[in-house]
């Protein structure tokens, strides 16, 4: 696609001023004013921007427009890897294949079997908090996230897939260079290429000798029966431990910055433990670490609020947005840890492409916000708002480094 004669705006990126917990202030404007409009793209195409939550809903819920990142028209971004990426995996297919993928891990997530690690999840978030007091938090303060928020995640989802945990440094360094908005595409493809080569050897090394997870029931059960490859598995692999650390990790942080700016709602929450649950949802809501997708092309005409996107013309959904959206969350920008309706927020997505690992990420942010408030009460900012390094650069919004003392 080329640009329209009168150039569309770019993408609003960054939050307000001084309000780091909110999406761009430029999404309410255009929720009201313009739900559907036109937006520039880095490389010079443009795409369509839907800001409303009906709208997105619609769009995500819809399997016209597809999550296939080889389509013409596609709404790259460097998260992407370009239009003729192989071995994409599965969430930038549409069915029957994306169905076919998805089927084979779908089980390892289902919330009896997540439910069932809650024991486990709870000994690892107790024991990165044991060391968190040992170490003390001192004049400068302990790194939440170096400390905990990175750490759970990362070590359940080695857990799962069987990956030394040894290695997080390397795959966590790799990762964050793919989810960067600022790195320089070629340094983006050294990284693509190096995390590649490491889940390589990886799966090789299970192939050659199967253990108790997920990777190797894989291996055992689909690659066997000639049902994957194992360029696929590797795939598999690589979405799973992107997506199984980096998001939720970086909810943890934004959550226990924002409980800690909020007395009233902590002291409420270490009162009512019950309310965590319903409390998680509404973070989700409120926080939406996504801020800039997802994506999605058209692949025949169709209407949304009133308006024509055509068959090969791309679409950004503003998911922070719609969860900010006044129509079905009143009062959308207040943290409300009773919100009756928070559930129906859509920060996994909404459609077949719903995040598979929500019922973990549900119950890792339970755990560790739940722990966090019981055991460090006076838990605060070590350094000024304006001090902490919020993650404006990077695809995954939430904070590089959070110090806190108690």
């Amino acid at each position: 696609m080329t640009l329209s004669p009168a150039a569309p705006a770019p993408l609003p990126v960054e939050p307000p001023s001084g309000c780091p917990f909110d999406p761009p202030a430029e999404f309410g404007r255009l929720r009201i004013e313009e739900p559907l409009t036109k937006i520039s793209l880095p490389d010079g195409s443009w795409a369509w921007l839907a800001t409303r939550y009906a709208d997105i809903r619609a769009i995500l819920g819809d399997t016209r427009f597809s999550s296939d990142t080889t389509r013409p028209g596609y709404p790259l971004s460097g998260m992407t890897g370009g239009a003729n990426t192989e071995n994409r995996g599965f969430i930038r297919m549409d069915p029957p294949e994306h169905t076919r993928l998805r089927r084979m891990v779908t089980r390892e997530f289902m919330v009896k079997r997540v439910e069932a690690m809650r024991p486990e999840i709870q000994r690892i978030t107790d024991e990165l908090c044991d060391a968190m007091e040992r170490a003390g938090s001192g004049e400068q303060g302990v790194d939440l996230v170096e400390a905990l928020a990175l750490p759970v995640p990362s070590l359940v989802i080695s857990l799962l897939l069987g990956v030394p945990y040894d290695d997080h440094a390397v795959f966590q360094d790799l990762t964050g260079k793919l989810l960067s908005r600022t790195i320089d595409e070629a340094d983006r493809d050294v990284a693509r290429r190096e995390l590649w080569s490491y889940l390589d050897r990886l799966v090789s090394a299970k192939e050659a000798a199967p253990g108790d997870d997920i990777l190797s029931r894989l291996i055992t059960e689909q690659q066997a029966a000639g049902e994957l490859t194992h360029n696929e598995v590797v795939a598999f692999c690589a979405l799973l431990l992107v997506a199984g650390h980096e998001t939720t990790a970086n909810m943890i942080g934004l959550s226990a910055l924002t409980l800690m700016g909020d007395q009233e709602t902590a002291d409420r929450l270490r009162a009512e433990p019950a309310l965590i649950r319903g409390a998680v949802e509404e973070l989700l809501r409120f926080h939406s670490i996504i801020r800039n997708g997802p994506r999605r092309v058209a692949t025949e005409d169709i209407e949304i609020a009133g308006q024509v996107i055509r068959a090969g013309e791309g679409v950004v959904v503003a998911v922070p947005s719609a969860n900010r959206d006044e129509t079905v969350f009143p009062d959308a920008d207040r943290l409300d840890v009773c919100r009756p309706n928070a559930q129906h927020h859509v920060a996994f997505g909404y459609g077949i492409h719903q995040c598979l690992g929500q019922a973990l990420a549900r119950v890792e942010l339970q755990v560790v916000i739940g722990t966090l408030l019981r055991r460090f009460p006076t838990l605060r900012p070590a350094v000024p708002l304006a001090e902490i390094p919020f993650r404006t650069d990077m695809a995954i919004y939430g904070c590089h480094a959070l110090p806190v003392t108690w």
